[in-house]
């Protein structure tokens, strides 16, 4: 059934979860069907830890049933179950986003996608690569590098799936040059809508960009093609500065090179030393990690040097760019969280005035420390602060928008990307509000 199509309005009005556990243990095999205990607890947890507004409100949700299909192919069947029992269902990847996308705010079924990991075609000539949603992001890279080739970005958090971060990710490795995951990244997708005779929908070009960072309110990715392109001679360079207002000024510089760093981090002395120990990155010292190609590796030397910072460690080799992706976005603040429990909070925040007006920026909060990254076309961050409460953490965002800084709040779950055209579309596709239930304003 296509999106225009009008699925029968044959659910339930109250979710008969008895009885779909009773149809998925049919359909699939009791051990694909969960109800115990601890795999309800791991289901109504995901990286939202990170926000102490949202870890204030746990439990926030948590499913009666978990079920794991282990092929593409069982994914419609599961879905028509759930919509014939009226019962919501919330898809689900490694569930490392950070603000409770994938905690079932209503109950009903989680649909754990995370053996849904066949890689069905590499095309180097189109440029693209198609996978199943359950596959880590980290293994399709190095897949791809044995190839000669590389994925246009992927996710600070390696671990995460495809599915996972094409539905609840915004950006990574890679956005320097090519934006955010929701700008070109995504070639096609294989969707599975809440109707009642579901069945897999596959989807081009702009018809399946509203399913990305949308978080599974319109429809469930089980499969996607993603832009790739050939494999860049990559270096990880680490550098050291006496003063964080030295490192973040070579991170604008860094950005402009031709070609362009796939990713440039930096942190002042005090997150640095919150970070895992590495000798490439000093106690007491600020920091900057970048990952640039090898023919402007003296380039950059030269912009640390005349900076008045030390060139610590150039490496190369897949996994050494991945080491270096998880010292970027979110990973100082959740490491900086884990030496200092109850103390930080964070926000997410754009523009260039990060590194003009640091410390204007940083003096928004009570021991505020910017974590910096290069961004497409501007510098982001995250923006730690000591934590009070959460009006306090809200009346900053007037301060530093009128500083020309952007901020994005880590410390709601609800869709804010192509809100409504997302909500037009899902009242096709999710006739019956199934999806992913509560992600709307209200």
């Amino acid at each position: 059934m296509s999106e225009t199509q009008t699925a029968s309005p044959t659910a339930p009005t109250a979710p008969d979860v008895a009885g779909l556990v009773e149809d998925l243990s049919d359909l699939l095999g009791p051990e694909l069907v969960l109800t115990d205990d601890r795999s309800l607890d791991k289901a109504s947890q995901d990286g939202s830890y990170l926000s102490p507004i949202l870890r204030a409100q746990w439990p926030i949700g948590r499913p009666e049933v978990v079920v794991r299909p282990t092929s593409v192919e069982q994914v419609p069947p599961i879905v028509r179950a759930a919509v014939r029992r009226g019962v919501p269902i919330t898809s689900r990847g490694k569930g490392t986003g950070n603000y409770g996308q994938v905690v079932p705010l209503h109950g009903g079924l989680v649909l754990d996608l995370t053996a849904l990991r066949g890689i069905d075609d590499v095309d180097t000539e189109a440029g693209t690569v198609t996978a199943e949603a359950g596959v880590r992001m980290m293994s399709l890279e190095k897949r791809l590098a044995r190839d000669g080739s590389q994925l246009w970005m992927y996710p600070s958090t390696v671990q995460s799936t495809l599915g996972g971060f094409l539905a609840g990710g915004s950006a990574g490795t890679g956005t320097i040059v090519h934006g955010r995951n929701h700008e070109g990244f995504v070639e096609a997708l294989d969707v599975v809508y809440a109707h009642p005779d579901a069945e897999i929908v596959h989807l081009t070009g702009e018809d399946a960009q509203p399913f990305v960072h949308t978080y599974g309110v319109a429809g469930i990715i089980v499969r996607a093609t993603v832009r790739i392109e050939p494999l860049q001679d990559w270096r990880c360079l680490y550098a050291s500065f006496d003063d964080h207002h030295d490192a973040f000024s070579v991170v604008p510089r860094i950005h402009r090179l031709d070609p362009a760093p796939r990713l440039c981090s930096a942190d002042g002395a005090h997150v640095a030393g919150c970070l895992p120990p590495d000798e490439a990155i000093p106690p007491g010292r600020a920091s900057l990690r970048a990952i640039v190609e090898a023919s402007v590796v003296d380039e950059v030397s030269a912009l640390v040097t005349s900076a008045g910072g030390v060139v610590e460690a150039v490496r190369k080799g897949v996994n050494e760019s991945i080491k270096v992706s998880t010292l970027s976005y979110n990973h100082p603040t959740h490491w900086l969280q884990k030496a200092e429990p109850d103390t930080w909070f964070h926000m997410e925040c754009q523009g260039d005035a990060l590194v003009e007006r640091l410390d204007e920026v940083e003096a928004v909060y009570p021991g505020g420390t910017l974590h910096l990254e290069a961004g497409h076309g501007r510098m982001f961050g995250m923006l730690n602060g000591h934590y009070t409460d959460p009006e306090a953490a809200y009346a900053g965002v007037p301060v530093l928008e009128e500083l020309g800084v952007r901020v994005h709040s880590p410390h709601q779950y609800r869709v804010d990307h192509g809100t409504e055209e997302v909500r037009a579309l899902a009242a096709r596709t999710d006739p019956h509000g199934l999806l992913n239930p509560g992600r709307w304003e209200e």
